[in-house]
């Protein structure tokens, strides 16, 4: 039962029923969020359910341990046995392939067997959730909470799969609120959930099925140009996906009374690569910054130093989404391209070329981060290098698509972006004018007109499997 399901609507529909019959009764509110994200979990797979209850209470005595003895060595103890938990079901062939690789090598009998594990649904947000709550415990920013607390901050079900990442001092406040919660930003829960619609609907599948999926699937039948297209298509394709899921949960969260941070900001406009990362998976680049970045000593330690720190933080952020080679490179790519931004700013100046030549820096910028999605979507390394012959190649065949125009429309979509931003902003103010009861109505045109556009079957969530 995904998110954009008729099944999860209309259940939820009727979830909110119970749950804001008992809006003055906060702690009630929190029993009814938490045992409905149990049961999602459970729908999907009871193992999911079962895991993050025991990873909830393991974490609490984590967390009990740090307050009990507040020393460096509770806290690197806690964390690794919660870093433990995500390694052994997300990595473990990853490093048992190189370890049983290595020891061959060295001519020695690989002995690390191959064990079947389903890694749990969103444990990679849950795992970045509890580093937050043992962190904040150890540095006094909260004191322990009830383990019902805990349990809904790790298995909230609007961003247990889908994110953002949540820190624990700005949303376990939300859910220790006595105050009674409110509906004030309904207006603007049913845009997002509309944007959503046709964004991860219609628009993202529409680019899959149309250019991206047959491009990755054999990218030597193309005109470099028709690759070119088929990339830009995937490039969007993500963009569209991630943050329409975003948008989605972001809506059902304040559909809940709930205030989600911010994950995206028109990231594809950069002028730089610093000015992405600070604007694209918000709270898993910040994330990285806070308990990655900085305690490996930041920028604190001299230049080369920093370039050190920094392309651990991205090739590690690389990791995360996913234990192959392919994600490592990734990573090591937006690494590099950090390190060489750092080194012309500090030969050039800071941001000289975008504060000059913004339009130029901008599509230089979209089009690197571009080639880097190349390893992010290409099942192999051989089959990523395919990718980048056929681009530089492949001139000789003939054009499958009108690859010229749609190049230059995808261009201008780039552009376009904040006159799309700012219409709708203008549509939510009007929106927020009417009757509570028309709103949606205004709304469902909207909806259905993306329903009816996007191709058949509802396309998943592309950041679920990370």
């Amino acid at each position: 039962m995904g998110f954009l399901s008729l099944e999860f609507a209309g259940a939820f529909v009727l979830f909110l029923v119970p749950y804001w019959a008992c809006r003055r009764s906060p702690g009630v509110q929190n029993l009814l969020a938490l045992a409905a994200g149990y049961f999602f979990l459970a729908n999907l797979h009871p193992w999911f359910a079962l895991i993050l209850g025991l990873y909830t209470a393991g974490v609490q005595a984590c967390a009990w341990l740090i307050q009990v003895k507040p020393s460096r060595i509770s806290l690197a103890v806690s964390l690794s046995l919660a870093v433990l938990n995500l390694a052994i079901f997300k990595y473990f062939d990853f490093f048992r392939d190189a370890i049983n690789a290595a020891l061959t090598a060295w001519g020695l009998s690989a002995w690390i067997p191959a064990i079947q594990i389903m890694a749990p649904l969103g444990i990679s947000f849950y795992t970045f959730h509890s580093v937050s709550y043992l962190v904040s415990v150890w540095r006094k920013e909260i004191p322990l909470v009830p383990l019902a607390d805990l349990a809904l901050f790790l298995g909230f079900f609007p961003s247990v799969v889908a994110g953002p990442i949540n820190r624990a001092r700005d949303f376990l406040p939300q859910i220790q609120t006595v105050e009674p919660r409110s509906l004030s930003q309904y207006p603007k829960a049913l845009l997002l959930i509309v944007l959503a619609i046709l964004k991860v609907v219609w628009l993202s599948a529409w680019l899959a099925n149309t250019w991206a999926d047959p491009v990755f699937a054999n990218p030597q039948q193309y005109h470099a140009l028709d690759a070119l297209l088929g990339l830009l298509a995937y490039t969007w394709q993500l963009y569209l996906n991630f943050s329409g899921y975003t948008d989605l949960v972001t809506g059902l969260a304040l559909l809940l009374g709930f205030q989600l941070p911010p994950n995206f900001r028109a990231p594809y406009l950069a002028t730089n690569l610093r000015h992405f990362w600070s604007r694209w998976h918000i709270s898993l680049s910040t994330w990285i910054r806070d308990y990655l970045y900085i305690p490996l000593g930041g920028s604190r330690q001299g230049f080369t130093r920093t370039q050190i720190n920094l392309m651990i933080a991205l090739v590690l952020s690389g990791l995360w989404h996913g234990a192959s080679g392919n994600f490592l490179i990734w990573g090591a790519v937006h690494g590099a391209g950090m390190v060489l931004l750092n080194l012309g700013d500090r030969l050039w100046g800071r941001d000289r070329v975008a504060a000059r030549l913004p339009i130029l820096a901008n599509t230089a910028t979209f089009l690197f981060v571009a080639l880097a999605w190349i390893f992010f979507r290409s099942p192999s390394l051989d089959q990523s290098l395919l990718f980048l012959q056929t681009l530089v190649t492949h001139f000789d065949q003939a054009l499958q698509f009108n690859s010229p125009l749609y190049l230059l429309l995808m261009w201008l979509a780039l552009r376009s972006y904040p006159l799309i931003a700012r219409a709708c902003d203008g549509l939510l103010h009007h929106i927020a004018r009417l009757p509570w009861g028309l709103q949606p109505l205004l709304l469902a045109p909207l909806a259905w007109a993306g329903l009816f556009l996007s191709p058949a079957g509802i396309p998943g969530f592309i950041y679920a499997g990370f």
